[in-house]
């Protein structure tokens, strides 16, 4: 069972996907004790270092927890967030970083970027090129959602103050990667913004193309104030929208190998097809 001599990933990164993967599917249920380190080194066939390093990553991530004098066991409770900064962070210690992301704002994410990319403005990361693509809809067009609870109908007035969100946090992205490429602290590298049609009702993250992040939008009542009047909104929470992680394995035909190869395929299949440049 040793670990695929032909992925990029540090062994350490493949060892935590496999076995994340078997605490997410189940193969080591809430409560289970997992192998012990030198059972783990052997099934893998690496250094027990190694293994304290996937076991350390699994454990920021909230899925297991270490007992002294004991082991270590599968948390009671794993759905907890996943971390999305973090993960985004060791996806920049590789020579080539793509994002890509399709959601409502970007907000999330523009400030899950914002501390790798200052570590390369300081020489702390070093790669050689980041690839940014945000897909979001079109404020041009009426939204089906969020609309105005007394009626159900789109709001212009919101659809202006989203927007005003949605170029912030997009430029913001777009704003820090050209500045790494002009300073040559890259050699290549941008971030482009699509809009379509539609308002999605889930926020989707591609990483490297080895791991996705996916959480639906909660629908909730939300009193803002419009054009100097309080205003009652069914709103897509983006905050409160809990992400599951899958990421690829040496297995291409695994479940999670294929969530990542249909995610981009969806991904593209809009990028390249209804999406537009957003005119900003």
């Amino acid at each position: 069972m040793g670990l695929d001599p032909d992925d990029p990933r540090p062994p350490y990164q493949q060892v935590a996907n496999a076995l994340r993967a078997s605490i997410l599917t189940k193969t080591f249920g809430p409560g289970d004790k997992l192998p012990s380190g030198p059972e783990l080194a052997e099934r893998y066939g690496v250094a027990r270092m190694t293994i304290q390093q996937a076991i350390r990553l699994l454990r920021e991530e909230g899925l297991v927890v270490s007992r002294q004098g004991s082991g270590v066991y599968v948390r009671e409770r794993t759905h907890r967030p996943v971390d999305l900064r973090s993960h985004l962070e060791r996806a920049f210690e590789q020579p080539n970083v793509s994002v890509d992301f399709a959601g409502f704002s970007g907000e999330t994410l523009h400030g899950a970027l914002t501390e790798p990319l200052d570590k390369i403005r300081d020489g702390r990361l070093r790669p050689e090129s980041v690839t940014i693509r945000l897909l979001v809809p079109d404020p041009r067009q009426p939204w089906t959602l969020p609309v105005r609870v007394d009626d159900l109908a789109d709001s212009p007035p919101f659809r202006a103050r989203a927007t005003r969100i949605m170029h912030r946090h997009t430029l913001g992205i777009v704003d820090m990667v050209t500045e790494l490429v002009d300073l040559g602290l890259l050699a290549d590298g941008g971030a482009q913004i699509r809009s379509c049609p539609v308002v999605p009702m889930f926020k989707l993250y591609l990483i490297n193309d080895a791991e996705v992040f996916f959480g639906y939008y909660p629908v909730q009542e939300h009193k803002i104030t419009l054009d100097g009047e309080p205003t009652a909104m069914w709103d897509l929470m983006g905050k409160d929208a809990i992400l599951f992680q899958h990421s690829a394995e040496s297995d291409d035909e695994s479940m999670a190998s294929q969530y990542v190869k249909q995610s981009r395929m969806w991904f593209d299949s809009v990028w390249n097809t209804v999406a537009r440049d957003l005119d900003l």
